[in-house]
């Protein structure tokens, strides 16, 4: 434990988490403001780019529509639990339906930004790629720091008004249905939709491929929003909010209480996590670098770089602080490890992605199977890697260890996620 008082500790850790939630949804909304004003274009790109912001929207209202009836439906069983069940409280119902429609508002606001800022990073491409890829990835850091703000502003005021682990679980499984249909019905869309506009388009017809003469191209560019934006947001903030429930509730039993350091450490290395997420995203938008792959990466380092470092200062004084940080160490660089190997399989530049368009030659049935050994293949580091990180992390730090990295993983993934809803942007803005 630290070695300073419980209360002084306390008040420290969630002054920094709720000053670091502040700050980044500051900045989202700064970075939110500047995609709106940047320049629209004119005629058929606009009118295209309403059609995808109205389609997306659609989708969103009648998903969410058929989510609330399930939320609502779970709220009165987790109701009449607290009512009926010793050691069950009837106010997680309230905190399952809030960690809900934050999780929901998350999704819908990075939606929003997503569909406006696709035709501006269009127009922006006019001005050079510098340009372009300032809009789109500053769209892509407005879903990351929403994201990230939500997550934890939502449990501090948990955690700060209830003070009660339970109530803390229930906003976590909020979080987890949203999630649930979120990332899959979204998932299942886009995909249905993007084979869809190929077989009619290229197959059939015999237009190039996102043509906007194919309606089902409008269909594909919709479903890139609500799967790999909405759906995707929802998938990480659920991951994000557990990996941290899930560590204060460990160092609440090895304590025995909620104001230890123990308990309050992931929620501090999430706001040292998300201060340097914002640091990485500013470096991003200020390198004038030729391949908007390096310049992402080197946000993402950078915010890694400095995780590293503010999390040796926060866990020292505290028992065991070199298993804790050795343990946030881990999970970090494993993030980064898995990254690079994700990035060697799928990249165009790469051996694999490669290998897969020569076998392509030789028919369909050759390809299928040379994109499945490839597939099979790409898995082995990033079980390998997050087993042995798992393994060491326990014997750190035991089961509190394991959490830690998990906290350590996700705790930049306000510059993480920014790079991922960049995607869709892009595709978008690219027809």
């Amino acid at each position: 434990m630290l070695s300073y008082p419980y209360r002084r500790r306390m008040e420290a850790g969630l002054l920094l988490a709720a000053a670091s939630v502040a700050l980044s949804g500051i900045v989202a909304l700064l970075l939110a403001l500047s995609v709106i004003r940047s320049p629209e274009g004119e005629g058929r790109m606009v009118q295209i780019s309403q059609y995808i912001r109205r389609g997306a929207a659609a989708f969103l209202r009648l998903e969410y529509a058929r989510i609330a009836v399930f939320a609502l439906m779970v709220a009165v069983v987790l109701f009449v639990m607290g009512l009926k069940v010793q050691g069950a409280r009837p106010e997680a119902a309230l905190t399952y339906l809030f960690g809900a429609s934050l999780s929901a508002s998350a999704g819908y606001a990075g939606m929003r930004i997503a569909t406006m800022a696709n035709v501006r990073t269009a127009k922006a491409l006019e001005r050079g790629l510098h340009s372009g890829l300032r809009v789109a990835f500053s769209s892509g850091a407005v879903m990351g720091l929403t994201v990230v703000t939500l997550a934890l502003g939502g449990i501090l005021i948990v955690l700060l008004t209830l003070k009660n682990q339970f109530d803390l679980f229930a906003f976590s499984f909020g979080a987890s249905s949203i999630a649930l249909f979120a990332r899959v019905g979204g998932g299942i869309y886009t995909k249905a939709a993007d084979v869809g506009a190929d077989l009619v388009g290229k197959v059939e017809v015999g237009i190039p491929e996102d043509d906007p003469r194919n309606p089902a191209v409008i269909a594909d560019n919709v479903g890139d929003n609500v799967g790999d934006v909405a759906g995707m947001g929802a998938d990480l903030y659920e991951s994000y909010v557990a990996s941290i429930v899930s560590a204060v509730a460990l160092g609440t039993a090895i304590s025995g209480s909620m104001t230890s350091g123990e308990a309050l450490l992931p929620i501090i290395v999430a706001a040292l996590g998300m201060l340097a997420a914002i640091l990485g995203i500013f470096v991003v938008l200020g390198l004038r670098a030729s391949d908007a792959q390096k310049a992402m990466n080197a946000g993402v380092y950078t915010a890694t770089a400095v995780t590293i470092v503010v999390t040796l200062l926060a866990v020292r004084g505290m028992e065991n602080w070199l298993g804790y940080w050795v343990s946030v160490l881990m999970g970090l660089l494993v993030g980064i490890l898995i990254g690079w190997s994700s990035e060697y399989y799928t990249s165009y530049k790469y051996g694999p992605t490669r290998a897969i368009a020569e076998s392509a030659v030789t028919g369909a049935a050759t390809d299928i199977i040379s994109g499945m050994a490839v597939g099979m293949r790409s898995t082995v580091i990033p079980v390998i890697s997050v087993a042995a990180v798992t393994v060491l992390s326990h014997h750190l730090a035991g089961i509190y260890g394991i959490a830690l990295a998990a906290v350590g993983m996700l705790s930049t993934l306000g510059v993480t996620l920014a790079m991922d809803s960049y995607g869709p942007v892009a595709d978008n803005a690219a027809g």
